[in-house]
């Protein structure tokens, strides 16, 4: 077990309680913020990062980011939560360093500088040129350095769940906000496009997207957990996260939670003995006849509109031409960006000036992907292809985390359709390159007595 019951229950309660609290005020939700950064740094330098009480604090501020954001966020900058990030694992490398084999993110880092040169270049006049790098590189450099600190670093197997359960927690407190914001459902309807009001007046893409990251953790703990009450309580999470994931009407999150599960299952499966195999049917059953009671609930929640928008269809049921919500037209405006400068790209940020002088429209990118080719050309593409190989090529030689290629996988689905806007998909891309032991039980040497003869 990663934590005792105990310890589990007081965190839950708490966060449960913190939750109603933020609700009720929600400068609370700023003021429990910091307290919590400032905890995590005492720890960090109180502890000298031995047992990586950075990654504890990355992993919390992470969690908590999207309940800041719509609950009034911290104040001095919309990035506050990839700049912590960025702060703790620095202070991480600090102490503990990180192993020569991260080289290749080191590349990738430079790689992303010549981009910020040509924004400089190319952004009109009137543009706030730091304010558009650090909206659009905050992300992908968030990403280098948490992939640089933890690559091929060494972590308990306990210590790590430690850490997803911490990145949980905050989470569980967003869920009961929600629930607390909209608590009548019907009200809030407005068709089957995603929907603010019961995203708590914020992005249902990035709700639902940290949604799916705690139902993923959740069903995960499934499996890892080894308590009863524990996978119960877990279970009942999972059910009360999934179905306000569900009913942001974005789908996003939804998808890759479930591609995530899907993954883990799987690996968890091949590396397990047959025997436990076949004790994990039941588990499975009644985990599937969760997910089938949240969506019969969901969809009785919100009149059957809720089965129209994963079948694309409208209100009226009739399809929808454009199954991207126009996510498609937006990857064919920066690609043709691409064609234009493929060598140096259009710059940081400009790719929003770019698409606003081609079609009149002032949208941000949903996809990461064609983003940094668009802005970075050639050394975009070069990073890309790091971020995809690297952990691939690890992967075959490094069997300890079951969790490498499904946060990849995240992290590589989360960025296709929301873009890097939070710090979830870059932080939890670095928890990916983990590697993970299992701590030895110490065992208690006792003298030989004898008879004196």
């Amino acid at each position: 077990m990663f934590f005792s019951r105990k310890t589990y229950y007081k965190l839950v309660g708490l966060h449960l309680a913190l939750g109603v609290g933020i609700y009720v005020f929600q400068p609370l939700s700023r003021l429990f913020l910091l307290a919590a950064i400032a905890y995590f740094f005492y720890l960090v330098v109180f502890r000298g990062n031995r047992r990586e009480e950075v990654l504890l604090g990355a992993a919390y501020v992470t969690g908590f980011e999207v309940l800041s954001r719509m609950t009034g966020g911290i104040g001095f900058s919309y990035e506050f939560a990839k700049y912590m990030v960025i702060l703790f694992l620095l202070v991480g490398m600090f102490f503990r360093g990180f192993t020569r084999a991260s080289l290749p993110y080191i590349i990738y880092l430079f790689l992303l500088l010549p981009g910020i040169l040509f924004s400089a270049i190319n952004l009109n006049y009137e543009t706030n040129i730091a304010n558009a790098i650090g909206f659009n590189l905050s992300g992908p450099f968030c990403l280098g350095i948490a992939a640089l600190y933890c690559y091929k670093r060494k972590l308990s197997v306990k210590r790590y769940n430690q850490v997803l359960f911490t990145l949980l927690l905050p989470i569980i407190s967003t869920t009961i906000y929600l629930y607390l914001y909209t608590p009548n459902i019907r009200d809030a309807l407005s068709g089957t496009g995603s929907n603010f009001a019961l995203s708590g007046g914020f992005g249902p893409n990035q709700v639902a997207t940290v949604l799916g990251l705690g139902i993923f953790i959740l069903f995960s703990r499934l499996f890892l957990v080894k308590d009863r009450l524990i996978n119960l309580l877990d279970l009942a999470l999972l059910g009360l996260i999934s179905y306000r994931a569900i009913i942001t009407f974005s789908r996003g999150g939804v998808y890759t939670a479930l591609a995530c599960g899907a993954l883990f299952l799987f690996f968890y499966l091949v590396r397990s003995p047959l025997k436990e195999r076949a004790i994990l049917l039941p588990k499975l059953g009644v985990i599937a006849g969760v997910v089938v009671i949240t969506w019969i609930v969901s969809s009785v929640a919100t009149m059957g509109l809720i089965d129209k928008r994963y079948s694309n269809q409208d209100a009226a049921g009739r399809v929808k031409q454009d199954v991207t919500t126009g996510r498609a037209e937006l990857l064919s405006n920066e690609l043709q960006a691409f064609k234009e400068n493929p060598i140096t790209g259009i710059g940081v940020g400009k790719v929003k000036e770019y698409r606003q002088v081609k079609t009149g429209k002032v949208a941000a990118s949903h996809n990461e992907v064609s983003r940094i080719v668009s802005e970075h050309g050639l050394f975009g593409i070069l990073a890309l292809m790091i971020l995809l190989i690297t952990p691939l090529f690890y992967g075959l030689t490094d069997k300890s985390n079951l969790y490498l290629f499904p946060f990849i996988a995240f992290w590589f689905l989360t960025i296709n359709h929301s873009s890097m806007r939070i710090a979830a998909p870059a932080f939890v891309y670095g928890l990916a390159l983990i590697s993970l032991y299992r701590e030895k039980k110490a065992t208690l040497h006792r003298k030989p007595t004898g008879r004196k003869g």
